[in-house]
């Protein structure tokens, strides 16, 4: 005989619902909507998680692959930005850095104007620093630095808000601060500048639709000798990014030297994406406990079926412990079926879940996410195996817990009462 006999007739029981009479078809069908509940609740968790992890990457990989983790600025004129440079790259704790130039502008063609954020940029360290290179074309960033016909690259949200394409020309308009040049009647004078449009970059994040970059002399031609002049930094740890920050700036000789992190341009995208994660899953985490506590009903009802079943036991000579062993046995495999499905069909959604909602957006020609809203313009996705070892252990240690008290109650089942009943 398979042993051990608990578990065995646990099995059997589990198996024989839909055998047993009107009660039996109610139990059974109870039981599956259990084991469905759990399924979908495991399922939907992974997928929750896999989603959260996938804004997470994205914040890291791509917006703050683009974007430094910190930039160190300097008003004064005569700074020597590429020494300046070099010594903050030969610290250990900065993978590498590159002079910038950062000027807030509008940019205008025709009727359209749109803020934009430009970098004035040298191609040769900007790629250092940041991964726009994967974005951007080499021939793009030689036109930049075109005497004749300076070239601007602009995300793909600008572009269609000016309604420009590649080729085409608009211009940047600087206000003047108030050190800048005077009109005749005493106003300061805004500087423009006209380019040409030598790129426009698709990253699919928010920097879509602010970010430009220009040669480092046509920015700073723009700023008019003022601020807006800095270097760039990536660290090795980009948690650690302001402390890492001020201890740079302490070290610097020169005064006048202050800086940003990316905590104080993106630090409460990353809160937001944390905590929704936390949110998500925990309400999700509730879905779960609720099918698996359905376990609870059905095995109430199997052990009110089964009572006869269970005094013939106890009078066969069946201890308390294997009572308690064979409805729990019963239980265990309504979890386990439940979270291994559960977790399969998981796995199945994080990985196909951005090409669905893909299709699904070309499908209905709507666009869910947008980039002036979200951080993304997709929905991204990344799949964790300890994510999904972890629902799943959640769901089957849940399922286990349930079936507890009514085990607990079969084990408490007084033969004489039981059969006495039966009669």
């Amino acid at each position: 005989m398979f042993k051990p006999l608990p578990v065995f007739i646990g099995l059997r029981y589990a198996g024989a619902q839909r055998r047993n009479g009107d009660t039996g078809g109610l139990v059974s069908f109870i039981s599956g909507l259990s084991m469905v509940g759990l399924i979908l609740g495991v399922a939907l968790m992974i997928v929750v998680m896999s989603v959260m992890n996938g804004f997470d990457r994205e914040l890291r990989e791509r917006i703050l692959g683009i974007m430094p983790h910190a930039t160190i600025y300097n008003s004064a004129p005569d700074i020597d930005w590429p020494a300046v440079r070099d010594q903050l790259a030969a610290d250990p704790e900065v993978v590498a850095a590159a002079e910038v130039w950062q000027i807030n502008a509008l940019a205008r063609q025709g009727s359209a104007v749109a803020p934009l954020l430009v970098q004035g940029i040298n191609p040769d360290t900007i790629v250092r620093v940041s991964n726009i290179d994967r974005f951007v074309t080499p021939a793009a960033f030689n036109a930049l630095a075109d005497s004749a016909e300076p070239g601007i690259v602009l995300g793909k949200g600008i572009a269609e808000k000016l309604d420009v394409r590649v080729g085409e020309h608009l211009s940047l308009i600087v206000p003047s601060n108030a050190d800048g040049e005077q009109e005749a009647g005493g106003r300061h004078a805004a500087r423009l500048a006209g380019f040409v449009v030598a790129d426009i970059f698709h990253s699919g994040t928010e920097l879509d639709q602010s970010l430009a970059l220009v040669s480092w002399d046509q920015a700073s031609a723009l700023a008019g000798g003022g601020s807006g002049a800095g270097v760039q930094l990536r660290f090795q740890e980009m948690l650690a990014a302001n402390w890492t920050l001020r201890r740079l700036l302490k070290d610097l000789p020169a005064q006048g030297f202050y800086g940003t992190d990316w905590s104080s341009t993106h630090g409460n995208l990353y809160q937001a994406i944390q905590m929704s994660r936390n949110l998500v899953g925990l309400l999700v985490l509730l879905i779960i406990a609720i099918a698996a506590f359905n376990v609870v009903s059905t095995l109430v009802m199997v052990v009110i079926d089964k009572h006869a079943d269970i005094a013939i036991l106890r009078t066969m000579g069946a201890s308390t412990r294997e009572i308690l062993l064979t409805f729990v046995s019963q239980g265990a495999l309504v979890g386990l079926v439940g979270a291994l499905f559960g977790g399969l069909l998981g796995i199945m959604g994080a990985l196909t879940v951005t090409d669905l909602v893909a299709g699904l957006e070309s499908l209905l020609g709507i666009q869910f996410l947008k980039s002036d809203v979200y951080p993304v313009d997709y929905l991204p996705s990344e799949l964790q195996w300890g994510d999904v070892a972890l629902v799943v252990g959640a769901g089957f240690l849940l399922s286990l817990l349930a079936t507890l008290y009514p085990a607990l109650q079969a084990s408490r089942v007084q033969p004489a009462a039981a059969l006495r009943n039966e009669q």
